[in-house]
């Protein structure tokens, strides 16, 4: 056995490291944490200080017998758990559980997996930093007393089965405002005039586009400005350059990251976090989880070393960028390829175009700026006070933008400037047209998993660690959902003028198209109001940023933890208790009116699975009628028309075959029946309100042909299927994996008997 055993959280880590060492070592990994707070309580002692009671899970009892195992045999153990506060508590943890040595036993870290950073950290081990273990150990249990007594609280108020959470509530707070904020909104509409000019007694070359410095409110008013426009003698009245520079964004941080790769790549938060994991284990990259845009030494050489190999002396430039947050909890480096000048490397397709990006990004970091030179042309018309303005670019020397040619976020919104042609003060210009469009204000906009990573960075919630579990709960809570929306048609008005002609015509377009945006559900929406009406300091912003000051606090050796957790409490278990005392219970109800023929009351409100609309009182000689929302609606913007409609359903779409085809709403959503058999409509494509036989019957053999490829054979009560994952048997509602090696197509009876016998015992020894 070897004398040396190295404990690390994840097998794929484990791997990569003990390709660096030699045989003394033993690399093994403990998966994660090896012990938690007690699941079966609140598993902490308010009363002895708030002392954690901490228990191996079940699951990880194997694992910890096989540590202790390796760790009886081994001279000394070495632990290299991550380097921030969570990878800190870990390695804590694992010296707890295994009952080792503090002098035998040595901490390591390093933020890259390379030969030289472990060989260094090998050679420069240290103790286990308690500061930070504090500061973990502070939010564990702060967040789990958050989450253990409110969760009752909305069990009995709103709903059973619903939690909460300290940094998750805030996240939906800000989801719900912003919906609010667009409900509230009420576009207004105006003429934006643009027009295209060339020089008088030129062939046509060299288009100048410009636009008017003011915006008209009536078409009345756009229709006169252009009637002033066809008569007009136009000039340029002035020409201005000016030289500028367009500087390099910093390499990466975990919350900027998660912005550009959902911007450029498409990757939701937990995926690039999920890529970047295998990235950092792999040995790639540096740790990917930091708030920190310093690069050492010498990855600044191997940078510059790399961008002159590839461009040239003139486009380095070295730089070294400050970190902005105050007290980065992972102040260690960027992230950034271990080796930069590395182009490419091995892994699955997502791995390499996050690697490419991260390395782009960095060595751009460490080139020169771009050289711009920017022109304003001012055009006038003597016979109005109205001007035009154009505005163009040209790119002098390119610098950073050859490698990671991408302009501003505001730079972006605002569209790229075009190249202006060669125009001097005073001269005569043409118009070849001039349009005045309608144009509409746009509500705020609704955020998407990176845009909300970078409002909680902003207002200091949450740090490196918790922005990706924090969007991947409250959408696994049904708080919040992400989706894609088609809008709504909308109708513009366009005037042009060409020659001494105006023209009217009408756009036709989709106003309030959202791809991937950050939807909130009703269940959601009451929930943050019955938080902000009895829990005000757990989701006000300012309160949970100084929250996470005082971790940060903590893990600086500024705080005492408990002492932290004492002020805590004492303000929020009262919040808790009065809470509790009140009597009434929140569903969102709303009365949206009386129905017109039957005078009954129509609500809105939340039912025990999910949103819904309720005609009528309960009452013993009648009981009230309920239909369920349509996905896009919610109580609080459901008008008694809207209502009133879902109780059309279910409705016979028509007969095929004999057989009624209906089409409904149930617990899962849109469907349509036929022969006994549910088949579920498309969202966002096929309404049940108006869909048609013709469609239907399309839904129903699509269906019908899919199910016909799933099933391989059918035995009795086993039948063989393909699943997503591949063939597997299902069994009295239970499904069983084929063991592989295994032909699916010539299963037996009894070889499926044996399979699911085999399956079950398996479950019951879990």
């Amino acid at each position: 056995m070897a004398e040396n055993l190295v404990i690390v959280e994840s097998p794929a880590k484990a791997k990569t490291i003990a390709n660096y060492l030699g045989k003394d070592f033993n690399v093994v990994s403990s998966f994660g944490h090896v012990r938690d707070l007690s699941r079966k309580k609140l598993g902490i002692d308010i009363g002895k200080g708030f002392s954690p009671e901490y228990e191996v899970p079940d699951e990880k009892r194997k694992v910890v017998a096989e540590l202790k195992k390796a760790a009886a045999s081994a001279k000394y153990v070495w632990i290299a758990s991550d380097e921030d506060r969570e990878g800190e508590a870990i390695a804590w943890h694992i010296i707890r559980v295994l009952g080792l040595d503090a002098a035998n036993t040595r901490r390591i870290v390093f933020h890259e997996i390379t030969k030289e950073a472990i060989e260094r950290a090998v050679a420069n081990p240290r103790q286990v930093d308690m500061n930070l273990v504090n500061a973990q150990q502070a939010r564990r249990v702060l967040d789990r007393i958050v989450g253990f007594e409110i969760s009752p609280v909305l069990w009995k108020k709103v709903q059973p089965s619903l939690s909460a959470g300290r940094v998750q509530s805030v996240a939906v707070r800000l989801i719900v405002e912003r919906e609010r904020e667009v409900i509230a909104f009420t576009p207004e509409s105006a003429f934006r005039v643009t027009a295209r000019f060339t020089l008088t007694g030129s062939s046509g070359d060299g288009v100048i586009g410009a636009e008017s410095t003011r915006r008209f409110t009536t078409q009345k008013e756009a229709l006169e400005f252009l009637k002033v426009c066809a008569g007009a003698r136009f000039t340029v009245s002035s020409v201005n350059i000016k030289p500028g520079k367009r500087s390099p964004a910093p390499p990466f941080i975990t919350s900027t990251l998660q912005q550009e790769a959902y911007r450029r790549l498409g990757y939701s938060v937990s995926q690039t976090m999920s890529v970047a994991q295998r990235l950092y284990e792999g040995g790639k990259i540096t740790y990917m989880r930091t708030d920190s845009t310093n690069l050492s030494k010498s990855s600044l050489a191997a940078a510059a070393a790399a961008v002159k190999q590839q461009f040239g002396e003139r486009y380095s430039k070295t730089r070294q960028f400050r970190t902005r947050s105050k007290g980065a909890q992972e102040a260690h480096e960027a992230i950034r390829p271990t080796y930069p000048d590395k182009e490419s490397i091995t892994g699955t397709q997502q791995e390499k175009r996050l690697y490419d990006l991260i390395r782009k990004r960095m060595l751009a970091s460490q080139m020169a700026d771009a050289e711009i030179e920017r022109t304003t042309v001012v055009i006038s018309a003597e016979e109005s006070d109205v001007n035009f303005t154009a505005t163009g670019e040209v790119v002098k020397f390119d610098g950073f933008l050859r490698l990671y040619g991408e302009i501003s976020e505001d730079e972006k919104q605002n569209g790229e400037a075009p190249a202006m042609p060669p125009v001097k003060e005073g001269a005569e210009l043409e118009y070849e047209s001039v349009t005045a469009t309608e144009r509409f204000t746009s509500p705020p906009p609704r955020y998407t998993e990176a845009s909300l990573v970078k409002k909680l960075e902003e207002l200091g919630i949450g740090r490196p660690s918790t922005y990706a579990p924090t969007i991947s709960t409250i959408q696994n809570r049904g708080y919040v959902a992400r989706e894609d929306r088609p809008g709504t048609p909308r109708e513009s008005r366009v005037l042009i003028l060409k020659g001494d002609d105006i023209e009217s015509e009408v756009k036709r377009e989709m106003a309030g198209k959202e791809k991937a945006k950050l939807f909130p559900q009703d269940i959601g929406m009451i929930v943050n109001d019955f938080l902000a009406d009895n829990f005000g300091d757990i989701i006000d912003y300012r309160f949970t940023a100084t929250v996470e000051e005082q971790f940060d606090n903590i893990a600086e050796g500024n705080e005492e933890w408990t002492g932290m957790l004492e002020r805590f409490y004492s303000k929020f278990h009262p919040a808790v208790e009065k809470s509790l005392a009140k009597s009434e219970k929140k569903t969102g109800e709303r009365l949206l009116g009386n129905h017109p023929e039957t005078a009954e009351p129509v609500y809105a409100k939340m039912g025990r699975y999910g949103p819904i609309i309720q005609i009528g009182e309960a009452s013993d000689e009648v009981k009230p009628r309920y239909a369920g929302l349509l996905g896009g609606q919610l109580i609080e913007t459901i008008t008694l028309e809207e209502a009133l409609e879902l109780f059309r359903l279910p409705r016979t779409v028509g007969e095929h075959e004999g057989n009624e085809v209906i089409a409904g709403i149930g617990r899962f959503g849109p469907f349509v029946r036929y022969r006994s058999k549910f088949y579920s409509l498309r969202k966002g494509v096929d309404d049940p309100h108006t869909i048609q036989l013709d469609r239907a019957l399309e839904v129903i053999a699509e269906k019908d042909e899919r199910d016909s490829k799933k099933v391989i054979a059918e035995m009795g009560e086993y039948r063989v299927l393909n699943g997503r994952y591949g063939p597997y048997i299902s069994f009295k509602g239970k499904n069983y994996r084929i063991p592989s090696g295994s032909e699916p197509e010539k299963l037996t009876p009894e070889q499926c008997r044996e399979i699911v016998e085999k399956g079950d015992k398996r479950k019951r020894k879990k």
